[in-house]
């Protein structure tokens, strides 16, 4: 069952641009936008596509203003430059704009066909844990299950006992491709958004053989969202400062330029095995700082709060990241058992 969730305990996580030469263009449609996908309140939960007109403003809804878009935003990136054309219009028509009290935001991507993560793609996080760098990426992967909204809880499983967090830069592809080469990877790259690849140690440092799926793939391990933020917004994803919070402690402070294999190289070297399709979130690694590697480890906690004569088992916090100044996620965890 579940337990009653409590703010007792607080996890933020941060990503925010440092100052950056301009960068060449990237993506498909050419404008800066920040699509979200959401459902209104008392509409039954129906996916809709949307454009905030900034953060934590009102979200223009795309298929009210134009009957034959989709309902999705993978739909919306099978469309290429069609369908972020419609949006860059419906944006500025000032039309169909929906209050932002009316509708719940949901993860930016629901169901895509792949969520690709790479580990070990941050220099300092490499030596934090006294490992080589590696000399290609290490791929491995998360069911598309995971992922949760920018909002919703967080469960924490009653199998592990070594739950950590790791903040994220990720992207999404949108566009299908295959051996992609370097030189063309970003103009796959639909747009940025962040994620907590919420981690089980236990399960992926010591059981199943030491492969990391298992440990990777609870139910709402990839927090995500909420908004993804086109291409042409983020002038370098490379030069981002990263950090995460604990109880307000800093626990995760680095900047992107430490990735191993940035973005381009990852979509390139991933396209050699399969093709890439839109919708594909990429998660690309976490700089130092996680729980596991501290002396001694931490990680969040499940707490017992009387309540009442009454005793609940509740795990507390609050995930917060922002990319670029122009986004937050943030989710409770709580316990499941």
């Amino acid at each position: 069952m579940r337990f009653a969730s409590h703010t007792l305990s607080i996890l933020k996580t941060f990503i925010c641009q440092r100052p950056a030469a301009a960068a060449q263009r990237r993506g498909l449609s050419g404008a800066a936008m920040r699509l979200v996908q959401f459902c209104r309140h008392g509409d039954g939960g129906d996916i809709r596509v949307g454009v905030e007109e900034g953060e934590g403003l009102s979200v223009v809804d795309l298929k009210a203003f134009d009957p034959s878009m989709p309902s999705t935003m993978r739909e919306l990136l099978e469309m290429g430059d069609k369908g972020l054309e419609c949006a860059q219009r419906a944006l500025a028509s000032g039309q169909c704009v929906v209050n932002r009290e009316h509708v719940q935001l949901l993860s930016p991507v629901l169901g895509p066909e792949k969520v690709v993560c790479v580990g070990m793609n941050y220099r300092d996080h490499c030596t934090e844990q006294n490992a080589p760098i590696p000399t290609e990426p290490i791929i491995f992967s998360k069911f598309p299950s995971a992922i949760t909204g920018p909002y919703d809880d967080i469960i924490l499983p009653s199998e592990s006992q070594e739950v950590d967090w790791e903040v994220e830069l990720a992207f999404v592809i949108g566009r299908k491709g295959k051996h992609i080469k370097v030189e063309d990877a970003l103009s796959y790259v639909a747009g940025f958004t962040v994620a907590n690849d919420v981690s089980a140690r236990d399960w992926q440092m010591k059981r199943n053989g030491k492969q990391w799926l298992l440990g990777k793939t609870f139910d709402s391990f990839c927090p995500l969202g909420p908004a993804l933020v086109t291409s042409d917004a983020v002038k370098d994803p490379h030069n981002l400062g990263i950090r995460c919070l604990v109880n307000g402690d800093v626990v995760q402070s680095s900047c992107t330029d430490q990735m191993i294999f940035k973005t381009a190289e990852l979509v390139s070297w991933v396209s050699k095995f399969v093709t890439l399709t839109p919708g594909d979130v990429f998660l690309t690694g976490t700089p130092p700082g996680v729980g596991v590697f501290r002396k001694p480890p931490v990680f969040l906690k499940v707490m017992v709060h009387d309540t009442d004569g009454r005793a609940d088992v509740v795990l507390t916090g609050v995930t917060r990241c922002t990319l670029n100044t122009l986004q937050t996620l943030k989710s409770t965890e709580r316990h499941l058992t």
